[in-house]
């Protein structure tokens, strides 16, 4: 009894519980760092099936948009995007289907999608072989919509695996948070504990000091295994933000290619058809003229809303009164949306005024009024609503946006609503739930560039089935009252054919771009002399006092288009400057707003928008 009781009095001193603290820690802490390590495997296989789907997605698009750009225009060079794809997709399904072979459901998605690639591919072949041996009248009548119903069918199949596979990701994403947590909170008590025998240890004597340094060596190495394992996952992590980043690219690169290749395809087809008609002495080209404007024009619109996207585009900013500029699109709007959509507008009274582009707030307004009459097909109510709001500095902070005094402008629909898995990817480029055809997947994206531009916010609240809202909010601008001024959008000067003589100087470096610029500035009635360089221009403005309008590039090698303007100005300070350029980022252009008394004409223009755009600089 006596053996026992001592053995039991040692057992339950502090020091020695302390220690068998320390020691089960330790041992947790092991079969956690463990856990973990299988967690980072389980993360870097859901990136690389990721991956693979997303090769397979851009194959099935190449292979459709090869097929077809070789049937419009006939050339090899068009047709190669076709073959790469067809030599890839069977190895590249294969893949995949090694990569879930210990997923039922992905295995039956990928036996699913192996037949519909294989048939796919077998028409869009056959459809090149009609052409090559009857011509492209045989191969345009010999095409179905069945190419583009498996396409669209496997792309599902594709969505379904991501979404799988997302699913996947984020359970081991969470299992590994979970085992983190535990890890931290173990270390924690560790050191809580190693800390309590040290202190016994001091008071027991050198025997039991030596038992805690153990434990301190121990709990050392466990540090040390947990500090290499943090810094594993750190990089597991890194590589996953980067396939996600790059599956973003994909998408944007992908939706910008599909885009920009039906457009080139309408320019060139029509092109090259006209330019055969005139060499057989056939004049009747105004339709397929018509249809290669129309294409650039869709080009140059798609140019615009990425611009828009990015916060790149150069905005013109004026103090306005929102509640005017609403009131200004009513009328458009009813005649827009059509009779089955009610159109209600709620002017927030004593509204703030603004410091905003005018023609992007309501180009915003519009692209929201567009996408809430699509989601009531079937009719509805739409309600615009306008209100001064104050941000608090949480909400501010949780927005990324500055806390103070705003203006609200609230879009309300009652049709469809959204899922939450729709409301996170709505502001994504070019991802749209319309039909095919039906809409490009860039209206709220640009409608998010332009707020985010002016230093605003926007949320989306919806719900399936009761219809969406979407609140915009603007800066409030520190005016002398703080109140709304009346305000009209400037009325558009005469266009008409005549005006004043003029000397016009155009300076532009690239020939093509000159020789065409030039050319329309002649149609239009005016004197025109040109220059390559701004050291030539230079040297025309030094002998020539009668030019009265310098038309210059932004971005030119050398001195830039705002330094030739800037030295022209000391020497003629009667001279009036319009720039062109296609993108600017800080010539002209400052914090993403047009630098004041610039006058600026974006490429590519019309004949129209250059008359227009001279005649309101030359009149000053």
């Amino acid at each position: 009894m006596g053996l026992l009781a001592t053995w039991f009095r040692r057992l339950v001193q502090p020091g020695a519980i302390a220690l068998l603290v320390l020691i089960v820690v330790g041992i947790a802490l092991t079969w956690l760092v463990r856990a973990q390590r299988e967690d980072d495997v389980s993360i870097s296989h859901s990136t690389a099936v990721r991956e693979a789907m997303g090769q397979v997605r851009l194959a099935l698009f190449e292979a459709e948009t090869g097929m077809r750009g070789y049937l419009i225009t006939g050339r090899d060079d068009y047709l190669q995007p076709f073959i790469d794809a067809k030599n890839q997709l069977p190895t590249r399904v294969e893949r995949i289907g090694q990569l879930t072979r210990d997923n039922q459901r992905q295995q039956e998605n990928v036996a699913k999608l192996a037949p519909m690639i294989d048939r796919m591919l077998v028409i869009l072949q056959g459809s090149i072989d009609i052409y090559r041996q009857s011509g492209r009248d045989a191969a345009f009548a010999a095409i179905t919509g069945e190419s583009k119903t498996l396409a669209d069918q496997a792309n599902s199949i594709v969505d379904m695996m991501f979404a799988e596979e997302n699913r996947l990701l984020a359970v081991r994403q969470a299992t590994m948070d979970r085992t983190t947590l535990s890890i931290q909170l173990l270390t924690v008590l560790a050191l809580l504990a190693a800390i309590a025998a040290s202190s016994f240890a001091a008071i027991e004597g050198a025997k039991r000091r030596k038992e805690i340094e153990a434990g301190h060596a121990a709990l050392q190495d466990s540090h040390d295994r947990l500090r290499t394992e943090v810094r594993e996952r750190e990089s597991v992590e890194l590589q996953l933000r980067q396939a996600q980043k790059m599956e973003a690219v994909g998408q944007l690169t992908g939706g910008v290619a599909h885009d920009f290749n039906n457009m080139l395809a309408v320019i060139i087809g029509a092109l090259d058809i006209a330019r055969k008609r005139l060499n057989k002495g056939n004049g009747d080209i105004a339709t397929f003229i018509d249809s290669a404007i129309e294409g650039a024009k869709r080009g140059a619109t798609l140019t615009q809303r990425l611009l828009a996207f990015s916060r790149q585009q150069a905005l013109d900013p004026k103090v306005l009164g929102v509640n005017t500029l609403i009131s200004g699109l009513s009328d458009f709007l009813r005649r827009s949306l059509g009779e089955n959509i009610q159109i209600e507008i709620v002017h927030g009274a004593g509204l703030w005024r603004v410091h905003v582009d005018g023609h992007q707030l309501e180009n915003a307004i519009i692209n929201l009024a567009v996408n809430a009459r699509d989601a009531m097909p079937k009719g509805g109510r739409l309600t615009i609503e306008t209100e001064n709001t104050k941000l608090d500095a949480r909400y501010a902070a949780e927005s990324s946006i500055a806390p103070g005094d705003y203006i609200m402008v609230c879009v309300t629909d009652t049709g469809a609503g959204m899922t939450p898995e729709t409301m996170a990817r709505a502001f994504d480029p070019f991802f749209t739930t319309k039909a095919v055809g039906q809409g490009t997947g860039l209206g709220l994206s640009q409608v998010f560039g332009f707020v985010k531009q002016s230093g605003g916010h926007i949320k989306i609240y919806s719900e399936v089935d009761r219809g969406t809202t979407v609140k915009v909010y603007l800066p409030r601008h520190d005016g002398a009252d703080g109140l709304a001024s009346e305000y009209v959008a400037a009325a558009p000067q005469d266009v008409t054919d005549g005006h004043e003589p003029a000397v016009v100087l155009v300076v532009e470096d690239d020939d093509t771009v000159r020789l065409l610029t030039t050319a329309s500035v002649e149609e239009l009635g005016y004197t025109v002399l040109s220059a390559n360089s701004a050291k030539e221009a230079l040297k025309i403005l030094a002998n020539r006092a009668d030019v009265k309008l310098l038309l210059t590039d932004v971005v030119m090698p050398e001195i830039t288009g705002r330094q030739l303007a800037e030295e022209a100005l000391k020497n003629q300070p009667q001279l009036k400057v319009l720039f062109t350029t296609g993108y600017t980022r800080n010539a002209i252009v400052h914090n993403g707003t047009l630098d004041a008394g610039v006058h600026l004409l974006s490429k590519p223009f019309t004949l129209d928008q250059l008359s227009v755009a001279i005649r309101r600089v030359v009149a000053g």
